[in-house]
């Protein structure tokens, strides 16, 4: 996800600017039970295929607050989960989701590690797999968003949805329609105080990721807005962890959800610095 969308920052926040929304206010985050946010990356698939139903099972498991998955649109409209734009990398198949249909989706098997056979699910069949179990942190890759919409209405889901936009027309789109509905984008990492300011005006947030300066951050916490950091890597241990709460973020999104966990736990960290007396 974080190499997709660090190259739209710049030109999503361009488009932006051409458009005044007005005073900003705030739409509350789906409720979590710790203090410090962990996302669970594609779910938890270090094992299980990512984007799968196992994998958003383990993250549940594991005791994560949100999964992240990848939504994009077959080509009969149906909405899935992928992060590729094709399936050659994750898939038995070949070829760009969107020149496929569902059945034709429906019978390739997610390449796995450990010998089980998996299905690449439908968004609905995630939406009933977290309902009231684990929040969602959806990577709005290419979807129509009024179809998103319903399906998490019909799921009975908008309390628990936290939606990353990726395109000018995707924030228009989800304010118009789903005004309640919080909204995550990037900012430019060397973004400054004042400049914040005025993307904010412009585009009302309610979270975003990776701002590196502490000072910022804190500006952006004041603002009302949430501050993810992504550290998912192959080799993300303790050390990454704490410099990331160093910063005074309320989460990080890891491809190690469960040894993220168990370190929290085990240093009374799991909701935060702060909270921990450190």
């Amino acid at each position: 996800m974080m190499n997709c969308k660090t190259n739209l920052l710049v030109l999503v926040l361009s488009c932006f600017a051409l458009i005044t929304f007005g005073q900003r206010t705030v739409a509350p985050l789906p409720k979590c039970k710790n203090g410090f946010i962990v996302i669970a990356h594609r779910g938890s698939h270090l094992v299980k295929p990512e984007n799968s139903i196992a994998a958003i099972e383990e993250a549940i498991e594991l005791g994560a607050d949100y999964v992240e998955i990848d939504l994009r649109t077959t080509r009969d409209g149906q909405l899935v989960l992928i992060h590729n734009e094709t399936v050659d990398h994750t898939t038995s198949g070949k070829g760009r989701i969107q020149d496929l249909n569902l059945d034709e989706v429906a019978k390739l098997t997610l390449n796995a590690k450990d010998g089980h056979l998996y299905s690449l699910p439908s968004f609905m069949e995630a939406l009933k797999a977290c309902k009231n179990r684990i929040n969602i942190y959806l990577d709005f890759k290419q979807a129509d968003v009024a179809q998103a919409y319903e399906e998490i209405k019909a799921a009975g889901m908008e309390k628990q949805v936290l939606v990353y936009i990726n395109k000018a027309e995707q924030y228009t789109a989800w304010r118009a329609l789903a005004p309640q509905m919080p909204l995550m984008s990037g900012l430019p990492k060397l973004i400054k105080k004042e400049e914040m300011i005025t993307f904010l005006d412009k585009m009302p947030l309610e979270a975003t990721d990776n701002i590196s300066d502490p000072t910022v951050v804190a500006a952006l916490k004041e603002s009302g807005l949430s501050v993810f950091l992504d550290v998912q890597m192959a080799d993300e241990d303790p050390v990454k962890w704490k410099v990331a709460m160093d910063k005074g973020v309320q989460g990080v999104q890891t491809d190690h959800p469960e040894a993220l966990i168990k370190y929290l736990k085990t240093n009374h960290l799991r909701d935060g610095l702060k909270a921990s007396g450190l």
